[in-house]
């Protein structure tokens, strides 16, 4: 038996992580250390600073690659601590001390000499300096700098989070005169400029007077690149001879903008759900759809976690407006910022939008998600046949459908969405979800600014554009017939929809309700009232 048997099993045992951080031994992963550039450099200036990125995007495998390879150059101590224990600790007379607490196990699991002397007599009674202490006299036992990295860190709460930045800044100010760790980073999905948000409104703020201005860079973790999925795809091929289509990549990175947990969990949902790991078969982009299409029903933690997100009001008031494409987003308001980071949005030739399809997709399905269940038991029934007419769509039998429903339950729906103002696009959305039920798909296109909602109806091969649109103003008619035919133009078709929701509570339904066919440029527009 050959001498690297054993290593040649541990390389073809590999896979795609879905769960926890990668090791290039267990899993396929780009190499952590060319996601962030300048990081070493900050550490050797002696400098703290933040890491942000959304949930599951590799921090934690950064950092812990970064902590050995640190460890390996012999230079300083580096230690890789989470603080995600501690949350919602909230005052910080218990909160220091666990903090204190959760330092001295990470330091205990490490080889850092002296680590049984770490908060040895620490006097947990004086939470308001323990921390700063406990820190200042255990670097004073080292013969190396120390480098910490608090993992988590936007975890900690309103007192806690005030004292345990302000025992850090008293730290980092009197180190010319006394030990205190060489350099630090927070990590953690938000920024510093956002930790204030877990602050008490009507206490210290952590802007300009933060306890930790002494950050000096902020760093965020960026989403893969298209040559990073194909570089981690390649591992793969390159153990087991599997082969990802080139359209199959081209798809994935699509869908998912690079965004890590996807990338990686597309391939597993493939490879192992799909085809019981049989190497012989290439992953090809009807498999990637369907893939998807798993992921999104089954909605995994990492979705969903990322859903609960939509509760919060602030989240709300980025979200809807997206959703409506009307409305002002203030692209430096806390609100924005705080969603951008949850890695929900992203800006686009200045336009927001959706971080990425699948996360588009899952958005609406979960605010339209009541909607759809009880479509199934009202008297509109939940099947597609009843709207297919010689194997097409019958688009204006659907539409009137529509606006029947629409009439009869637009005010008990407004009522019960959270997202009042986008009541209306849900509801259809709700109710175009048939079409994908019976193989069909609904592609939808949210954008903030843009004035409208892009939807694009397939079954069968062919395309049915649809816009939604709020009736405002006098133009409301020329804009929508416009951008109609201009969204008819990206999908080559020469019909299209035009639905017009209109709220003025002055004008009756039967003036509201109506469908008139209009010609743009050579195309047929059926404009929709409801």
């Amino acid at each position: 038996m050959p001498s690297n048997f054993n290593f040649l099993i541990a390389i073809t045992m590999r896979y795609f992580n879905v769960a926890g951080p990668c090791n290039s031994l267990e899993h396929y992963m780009v190499d952590a250390a060319t996601r962030l550039k300048g990081v070493e450099q900050l550490i050797e200036r002696k400098q703290y600073f933040v890491i942000h990125a959304a949930r599951q995007s590799g921090k934690t495998t950064y950092l812990k690659d970064l902590v050995k390879r640190l460890n390996a150059g012999g230079q300083y101590y580096a230690l890789y601590c989470s603080l995600e224990k501690v949350q919602e600790i909230v005052d910080s007379k218990d909160g220091i001390p666990a903090i204190v607490k959760v330092v001295k196990n990470a330091i205990g699991l490490t080889a850092i000499p002296h680590r049984a002397d770490f908060a040895k007599d620490a006097d947990y009674e004086d939470y308001t300096s323990v921390l700063g202490m406990s820190l200042a006299y255990f670097c004073m036992l080292l013969d190396k700098p120390l480098v910490i990295l608090f993992d988590e860190a936007d975890c900690l709460s309103e007192g806690t989070l005030i004292s345990f930045l302000r025992q850090l800044r008293d730290g980092y100010n009197t180190r010319p005169d006394s030990p205190f760790p060489h350099s630090i980073a927070l990590v953690g999905m938000r920024n510093i400029r956002d930790y204030k948000a877990k602050v008490r409104p009507d206490s210290e703020s952590l802007s300009s007077a933060s306890p930790f201005n002494i950050v000096t860079k902020t760093y965020t973790l960026q989403n893969f690149s298209m040559e990073e999925v194909e570089r981690l795809y390649r591992q793969h091929t390159d153990d087991t001879g599997q082969v990802f289509e080139d359209d199959a990549i081209e798809r994935i990175y699509e869908q998912t903008q690079g965004q890590p947990w996807l990338v990686n969990a597309i391939a597993n949902q493939v490879i192992v759900e799909m085809l019981n790991s049989d190497y012989t078969k290439p992953v090809t982009v009807k498999l990637v759809d369907e893939a998807i299409q798993n992921i999104i029903l089954n909605r995994p933690t990492h979705i969903d976690s990322l859903l609960e997100r939509l509760k919060e009001e602030r989240v709300r008031k980025v979200i809807e407006p997206m959703i409506l494409g009307d409305g002002f987003i203030d692209r430096e308001s806390d609100d924005f910022l705080y969603a951008k980071d949850l890695g929900l949005i992203r800006v686009v030739n200045s336009i927001v939008t959706p971080a990425n399809p699948i996360y588009a997709e899952v958005i609406i399905r979960k605010l339209s998600a009541n909607t759809q269940e009880e479509l199934k038991n009202s008297k509109y029934p939940y099947q597609l046949p009843r709207y297919l007419k010689d194997g097409q769509l019958d688009m204006d039998f659907l539409m009137r459908d529509f606006q029947q429903f629409w009439r009869e339950n637009s005010d008990m729906w407004k009522e019960r969405y959270d997202y009042k103002e986008a009541a209306p696009h849900l509801v259809m959305m709700a109710f175009l979800q048939r079409v994908v039920n019976g193989g069909g798909q609904v592609i939808r296109e949210m954008a903030s600014g843009s004035g409208r909602l892009d939807i694009c109806l397939v079954y069968e091969n062919q395309k049915y554009p649809i816009e939604l649109k709020i009736r405002h103003g006098e133009k409301y008619l020329a804009e929508g017939l416009e951008q109609t035919a201009r969204y008819m133009d990206v999908y080559g078709c020469t019909e299209g929809w035009l639905i017009v929701f209109d709220r003025r509570t002055t004008v009756s339904w039967d003036e509201k309700i109506y469908m008139a066919k209009e010609t743009v440029d050579g195309k047929t527009v059926t404009v929709v009232g409801a």
